[in-house]
């Protein structure tokens, strides 16, 4: 006999609309009969094994609508990376509960924890649909034309840099800016989107999807500056070397590294301050800044598209559809259909899971210092409406007196 129960979780980072996929699960599931109970859980993975479990069917139809709209995650996220024994943990807390149906809203990690708990519940023959819905401002989960998530991040960074880029205008001097994005550059190139006229800025973008070199990066500079007067930079915190080393671990004396090993990038201001260093020191420009928008970009409230809000729940939505009618699991992906229409597919889970997309050569110039026309055709309307802009003065000069 069926229990009717299904489970929902969120993992990895927050985004601004990954509660719009949370209760575009919880709504969709209680439109079905057999459904009957809905619960989260705390922390994401973590809440599965020490059974933090809140029950969604009693919320209210009108809290979830307001938690929908809030950025972050409403039930928390985890950093945990579970190995075999952890999903097989995770198996057996769903099996205790009789958990019918997984649904998990991650990116990369997340995709693939889904398929090993999958793959758990197939070996011990319990009926357990397993769904992955995708988030992740990186952009970077495979098959998909985009990821809930990333338009509102990049929606950000777009505001973000055109504000940067009135400042150093008005002052001129370098601002260099680091965007998040370890292996791919969506994120940093959505910078080019916030440009309205010819010497706007960013004038310079580096992503990891290219090489990075130290005196090429300081010519850039230095032209640059020459030309304008002043140099906007947008930079991925994960650029690297020929030898595909971070940057970051080649201009500092000391680095932190997380608990996987890897090199910290976000949430310090290390990469910035060291580049902002070169330029002074190398070139001489006294007027150097630097910002690191580290989690900045994540859950921003006032700054979310509509159409990732849209979107967002939608991939939850056609998550429980995909669950309740098929007979398969897998991840939801994003296709795009038209100039800007979308639909949603269900892909088998060892298509994405623990797979990198990266930026297509088409979305980046020859100089790998900037984005192509057909980057910001992609980009732009993910954005949304109602994009604020940026206008200037038309001077009528005056003739000089004294100083002609």
């Amino acid at each position: 006999m069926s229990s009717g129960k299904i489970l929902v979780a969120q993992g990895g980072g927050p985004t601004a609309v990954i509660n719009q996929s949370l209760v575009g699960v919880v709504l969709e599931a209680r439109r079905f009969r057999h459904v009957t109970r809905v619960y989260g859980a705390l922390h994401g993975v973590r809440g599965i094994i020490n059974e933090d479990f809140v029950d969604l069917t009693q919320e209210t139809s009108h809290n979830l609508e307001l938690v929908a709209s809030t950025p972050s995650s409403a039930l928390g996220s985890t950093r945990d990376k579970p190995d075999l024994a952890y999903c097989h943990k995770i198996f057996e807390v769903l099996r205790a509960h009789e958990i019918e149906h997984f649904f998990y809203i991650g990116g990369n990690d997340s995709s693939d924890t889904v398929r090993i708990v999958s793959e758990e519940a197939r070996k011990a023959g319990y009926p357990l649909r397993c769904i992955h819905i995708p988030k992740t401002i990186d952009n970077d989960l495979v098959g998909n034309d985009h990821t809930p998530g990333f338009p509102s991040a990049a929606r950000f960074v777009a505001q973000a840099f055109a504000g940067a880029n009135l400042d150093n205008a008005a002052l001129p001097g370098v601002y260099v800016g680091v965007v998040m994005g370890r292996h791919a550059g969506f994120l940093t190139a959505a910078s080019a989107l916030g440009k309205k006229f010819p010497d706007d800025g960013p004038h310079l973008i580096y992503i990891p999807e290219r090489t990075f070199d130290i005196e090429r990066f300081l010519a850039d500079v230095k032209r640059t500056y020459e030309k304008f007067g002043r140099c906007v930079i947008a930079v991925s915190e994960g650029i690297h070397d020929a030898s595909g080393e971070a940057i970051v671990s080649l201009l500092a004396k000391e680095i932190e590294r997380d608990d996987h090993g890897n090199v910290q990038l976000s949430g310090t201001g290390a990469l910035a301050d060291l580049l902002c260093e070169e330029i002074k020191t190398k070139l001489g420009i006294k007027r150097v800044r630097g910002d690191t928008f580290g989690y900045l970009q994540r859950s921003f409230i006032g700054c979310v598209s509509d159409v990732d809000q849209r979107e967002a729940r939608e991939v939850g939505e056609k998550a429980v559809q995909f669950a309740m009618w098929g007979d398969s699991d897998g991840s939801v992906a994003i296709k795009r259909t038209g100039y800007y229409s979308v639909d949603y597919e269900l892909m088998p889970l060892e298509d994405v899971a623990g797979k990198t997309r990266v930026m297509e050569d088409e979305f980046i110039t020859a100089d790998g210092t900037d984005v192509t026309d057909a980057f910001r055709l992609y980009l732009r309307p993910l954005l949304g409406s109602k994009m604020p802009d940026a206008y200037r003065l038309r001077p009528a000069p005056v003739e000089k007196i004294l100083n002609k």
